[in-house]
């Protein structure tokens, strides 16, 4: 028989996060690349690197010269001066890469794995370390509908065990349960996000982006996304449980969220079908506008190993 504090020790690995857990994933975060040098030799002409790499920063300002790009002339001095004068531009040495991590009431749920908002946790710490031995500069903002943490980036380990700690210390692990769904929580922290996000940055968007996609937000979903895609890199890491794109076999089924329990009758075709037919519509819906802004999709489910995810989905993926 299993003793309390083993059940505790599972359970901790399944519902919620400690931060030892996350530290624990330093090791494996050594081959997620985040960089553009990560390139299949055998695949060459087929795949391109996930990211464009560093952002670029102001440098100085020249006489135009034949080649040059034409959209990089400084059209102010050009028209002070009377003469075409482009701009000159550098690689930053520290790119900030930024996390989006969305502990919202609906991440915590699970059928298979871990819970959403656990499997978040993962890819957080992964990718937070992954940023630590690049030598790039890690922030970022974890947000609930109650709350939230916004991280000025930082380098060095100091800056990735604050970014862990916050992670397992949210109060969204202790007030799941109570919490109202905002259905504009998740907006405002994209909001939030696009106005503190400096050009050149790596963005990593962590969610099931739940009431996104639904028709009275769209809009405000796609504008944020547009922006953050403009001048930076972003990947967007779709978390999901099995039962959610389809429901188990016909049958009576007890739910319940550790408070309140209800029956589920998944024994009617017609209502299978629209279940499964909305999750595969807020799925493709995701896909269709990261193909149109530019942005990288990634699917995750909670059972996946995201170490493995990772390390096959950022070091490579299909030019579209």
């Amino acid at each position: 028989m299993s003793s309390p504090v083993q059940i505790k020790s599972i359970a901790d690995d399944i519902v919620r996060v400690k931060a030892s857990s996350l530290i624990a994933l330093h090791r494996d975060a050594q081959s997620i690349p985040l960089n553009s040098n990560h390139i299949r030799a055998q695949l060459s002409g087929q795949y391109q690197s996930a990211f464009k790499g560093r952002g670029m920063i102001f440098d100085e300002v020249r006489p135009y010269q034949p080649g040059d790009d034409i959209r990089s002339i400084d059209w102010r001095v050009t028209a002070r001066t009377g003469k075409a004068h482009t701009k000159l531009y550098k690689e930053e040495r520290e790119r900030p890469v930024l996390l989006w991590v969305d502990f919202r009431k609906p991440m915590f749920f699970a059928t298979q794995g871990a819970f959403k908002s656990v499997v978040a946790s993962r890819l957080a710490a992964l990718l937070a370390w992954s940023t630590a031995q690049h030598g790039d500069r890690l922030g970022g903002l974890i947000f609930s509908e109650n709350s939230h943490h916004e991280l000025r980036p930082q380098r060095g380990r100091a800056a990735t065990l604050h970014f862990i700690n916050k992670l397992a210390e949210h109060p969204a692990w202790e007030q799941y349960r109570q919490a109202d769904v905002d259905d504009n929580s998740g907006h405002l922290a994209l909001t939030r996000l696009r106005r503190v996000t400096k050009p050149g940055s790596l963005i990593f968007l962590i969610s099931d982006f739940r009431n996104m996609t639904t028709p009275s937000h769209y809009e405000a979903f796609q504008s944020n996304l547009m922006q953050l895609a403009r001048h930076n890199d972003v990947v967007l890491l779709f978390i999901s449980d099995p039962l959610e794109s389809i429901l188990p076999p016909a049958g009576l089924y007890r739910v319940s969220n550790g408070n309140n329990e209800v029956k589920l009758d998944t024994s009617n075709s017609h209502f299978r079908q629209e279940y499964q037919q909305r999750f595969e519509q807020h799925q493709e819906q995701l896909k269709q506008l990261c193909i149109k802004l530019g942005v990288y999709f990634l699917n995750i489910s909670t059972h996946d190993d995201v170490h493995e995810v990772l390390r096959r989905g950022l070091g490579l993926y299909r030019r579209i």
